[in-house]
C-alpha cells in the first residue's frame, strides 16, 4: 500500500485537535486508504482500538446509521471513558444533516473527527456557516506522478510510464490493471458511479445523456476559455436545445461531484479575481480519455492539466492570468507566495520561445516566471526560469 505521505504531514497536526478533519475529493482517489493509514499510525502510538470508531457510510453494516440521529447514538454508546476517542466517517454526504451529529460529537464529547467525502458540498459556504468554523480541510486528489513512480518502485521517470501517466490518469487502482481494455473498464465503472451516486442520486439530475454530452465539451475544450454560446451550439448539433441556466446548472453538478474544477481569471494588473471568462480542468485525465469525443486528447492541453493539478496538489490557489497583452496559463499563490507559469509541450523554435516566454513582457513586478515544458534544454531567458516538466513533477521544493 503506498503511504500518502503528501497528505499524513498535512494531517497530523490535528490527530490530537478538536478541529473536524474533513478529507474531501473525486470517487477512489484514496480518500479511505488515508483514512486507514491514519488508524494505523495511531495504534502504532498506543491509541487502544477500543477508542477508535470507524463507519464506512458505503458498506451495507453501516446502512441504518445514515439516520444522524441513529449515527448519533450508535457512536456515544461506545464511548466508554474520558479518554480522546477518534472518529472516522468515511463518504459521510451518504448521511442526510450529518454535519449536525459531527458537531454535536465536537462539542459534547472528547473526539477527534476525520470525514471523508466525494462531494464538494463537504467545502461549501453552507457547511462553514454550520460548523462555526471549527474544521480543517484537505483536498485529495488522484495520484501525483510522483507518487505514481512511487508506487510503481521506480526512481526515475521513463517516457512510457510518463505517457500511461498522461493517458490515463492517476486514479490508484487503475495501476491493478495492465490492458488498456481493463483499464478503459475500470475507469467507467468509476465515472458510472460518481454518476449514479454523486449526481443522479444526490443532486436529483436526471438527464444523464445530457450531463456526458455537457462534460465531452469541457473535455474537449480543456484549458479554452469558457463560452456559454459556443457550448450551446455544441449541444444543438448534438440535437439538444437547452436553456443557458440549465448548462451552468449541470456544470455546477460536475463540479459538485469533482470531476472538474472552475478556474477563475486573475486581472495582473488590476489585481482582481474575474468572475468572467473561466476555464475547467479535469480532476482525472483518465476519466476525461473515456469521455473524450476524439481518439486521444489534445497532449498540448493534457499537458496544461497536468501542470494544474500537480498546482493544486502543492498546496496553490490557481487562477488564470489576464493582462494587457493577453493571458498567463496560470497564476499560482500560497500565503506570502506567488508565481507565474507558461505551459507548452515543447519549444521546438524560436517564433515559440518568443511567445511563451514574451507572454510576460507586460508583467514588471518581481514574482517568479516560468515557463514549463517537456524539454531537456534549459530555455531560461532574460530572467525568465524554464523548467522540465517531469522536474517540476518531482519536486516536492517547488
Amino acid at each position: 500500500m503506498l503511504k500518502r505521505e503528501l497528505y499524513l504531514k498535512r494531517i497530523r497536526e490535528f490527530y490530537d485537535s478538536d478541529l473536524i478533519k474533513i478529507l474531501v475529493g473525486i470517487r477512489r482517489c484514496g480518500k479511505s486508504v488515508i483514512l486507514e493509514q491514519i488508524i494505523e499510525e495511531l495504534k502504532n502510538i498506543g491509541i487502544e482500538e477500543k477508542h477508535i470508531i470507524y463507519v464506512n457510510f458505503e458498506f451495507i453494516e453501516f446502512e441504518e446509521l445514515t439516520d444522524y440521529k441513529k449515527l448519533n447514538t450508535y457512536v456515544k454508546e461506545r464511548i466508554q471513558d474520558d479518554k480522546m476517542y477518534y472518529l472516522f466517517f468515511d463518504e459521510i454526504q451518504n448521511v442526510d444533516n450529518f454535519e449536525k451529529v459531527v458537531n454535536s460529537l465536537r462539542a459534547s464529547q472528547k473526539v477527534s473527527i476525520f470525514i471523508t467525502g466525494s462531494n464538494s458540498r463537504l467545502l461549501s459556504e453552507e457547511l462553514s456557516t454550520v460548523l462555526s468554523g471549527r474544521y480543517v480541510s484537505f483536498r485529495i486528489n488522484p495520484l501525483s506522478y510522483k507518487e505514481v513512480l512511487e508506487l510503481r518502485g521506480m526512481e526515475k521517470s521513463t517516457d512510457e510510464v510518463f505517457e500511461d501517466y498522461m493517458k490515463w490518469g492517476s486514479l490508484p487502482n487503475r495501476f491493478e490493471f495492465e490492458s488498456k481494455e481493463a483499464i478503459k473498464n475500470y475507469l467507467y465503472g468509476v465515472f458510472d458511479s460518481i454518476i449514479l451516486r454523486d449526481v443522479v442520486e444526490r443532486l436529483k439530475i436526471r438527464d444523464t445523456a445530457l450531463f456526458n454530452l455537457i462534460l465531452q465539451y469541457i473535455v474537449d475544450t480543456i484549458g479554452r476559455e469558457f463560452s456559454a454560446e459556443n457550448i450551446m451550439n455544441f449541444l444543438r448539433n448534438e440535437g439538444r436545445e437547452v436553456s443557458t441556466l440549465t448548462i451552468y446548472s449541470y456544470l455546477d453538478a460536475l463540479c459538485k461531484a469533482l470531476l472538474i474544477r472552475k478556474v477563475y481569471r486573475y486581472d495582473v494588473h488590476g489585481k482582481a479575481v474575474l468572475k468572467t471568462l473561466n476555464k475547467y480542468y479535469v480532476t482525472d485525465l483518465g476519466i476525461a480519455q473515456i469521455k473524450n469525443n476524439k481518439t486521444e486528447i489534445d497532449r498540448c492541453y493534457a499537458i496544461e492539466n497536468i501542470v494544474y493539478n500537480e498546482l493544486i496538489i502543492k498546496g496553490y490557489d490557481v487562477f488564470t492570468g489576464k493582462t494587457k497583452k493577453g493571458e498567463i496559463d496560470f497564476v499560482a499563490t500560497k500565503p506570502n507566495k506567488k508565481i507565474y507559469i507558461q505551459v507548452a509541450f515543447s519549444i521546438p523554435n524560436e517564433d515559440t520561445k518568443n511567445r511563451e516566454f514574451g507572454a510576460y513582457s507586460v508583467i514588471t513586478d518581481n514574482y517568479p516566471k516560468y515557463v514549463i515544458s517537456l524539454d531537456k534544454f534549459n530555455y531560461e531567458y532574460n530572467g525568465i526560469k524554464h523548467l522540465n516538466l517531469i522536474d517540476f513533477l518531482l519536486d516536492d521544493e517547488f
